[in-house]
């Protein structure tokens, strides 16, 4: 954005607590969908796992083989490390501040467990997955995947003494890592107390905007951890000003103003979509894996 816009901060619509919904041992928080929020369109759904410890001769995560169809998965690995598989044959064990980005499009089946060492010798974990959703004409898509980890995401210095970490988009001449199919733009924030970011968003794009850990103001509303902060959509610049020490996953994209048919791990826009994406599960079009 040139230095001479008039920058004008948008406007706190609603702050969204993430509901505990632990997965066996596993502490879960969600606040994507939640009550009155279906979803915060292209943004589908998030899960917060952790921060917990785990002790040796652990059984680790429990997201064995399980398929996908019609969006895009991106797994934050704050801490710990996490292991994934899938039926298009990649594989890899992305470690804290890594980045998955997955494609499930036309149909996947991933694992994402915790590899050999962390089972056997335990340690902290914490990671964060948000869905993507795709349009209708990209639900079909070539599934695919990436793996970042954290050497291969920029880091950039920002004004107000704040970092960001690139991982798709544009920022400032620099570009993420990860080329998306929607323009999406998605990275995460870490400020220091006292840090005051006045961060650029085109008018019209859907802001995520997710509180990790700390005390932040947004727009001039103070925000508590484990809240997804809903912004309106008419300003040019988001405003944050961190109380303490603060994480934050920080993303927007184009509205895709679609109907949303939803079926466990499917997204698809209609009912028969979503009836086809099971047969065709059930029917092994989207390929197998063992592990």
């Amino acid at each position: 954005m040139p230095s001479d816009t008039i920058q004008s901060a948008r406007r706190v619509i609603a702050q969204h607590p993430a509901k505990r919904d632990d997965i066996g041992d596993l502490v879960t928080r969600r606040p994507l969908p939640g009550l009155g929020l279906d979803q915060l369109d292209p943004f589908l759904f998030l899960n917060h796992h952790g921060p917990q410890v785990y002790p040796a001769n652990n059984r680790g995560l429990p997201f064995g083989p399980h398929p996908h169809r019609g969006f895009e998965t991106v797994t934050f690995i704050l801490a710990g490390s996490l292991a994934h598989a899938d039926s298009a044959k990649h594989q890899s064990v992305i470690n804290a501040g890594g980045v998955q980005w997955m494609t499930a499009g036309s149909g996947i089946v991933h694992a994402e467990i915790s590899p050999p060492e962390f089972l056997r010798d335990g340690g902290p974990l914490e990671i964060l997955q948000l869905w993507v959703n795709l349009p209708s004409r990209l639900k079909m898509s070539e599934p695919r995947y990436v793996g970042l980890q954290q050497q291969s995401i920029p880091a950039i210095a920002l004004p107000g003494g704040g970092e960001l970490n690139l991982i798709a988009g544009q920022w400032q001449g620099s570009v993420g890592p990860i080329e998306t199919l929607t323009g999406v733009f998605m990275s995460t924030l870490a400020l220091p107390a006292g840090a005051r970011e006045q961060l650029p968003v085109a008018p019209g794009r859907q802001v995520f905007l997710y509180v990790v850990e700390g005390e932040v103001t947004v727009g001039g509303e103070p925000a508590k951890p484990h809240h997804l902060i809903e912004v309106d959509r008419e300003g040019n610049s988001v405003e944050i000003e961190a109380n303490s020490d603060a994480r934050l996953v920080f993303g927007h994209g184009e509205v895709i103003d679609e109907p949303v048919y939803s079926h466990g791990p499917f997204v698809m826009t209609t009912r028969e979509e979503i009836i086809q994406a099971v047969e065709d599960y059930q029917n092994g079009k989207f390929g197998g894996l063992t592990l």
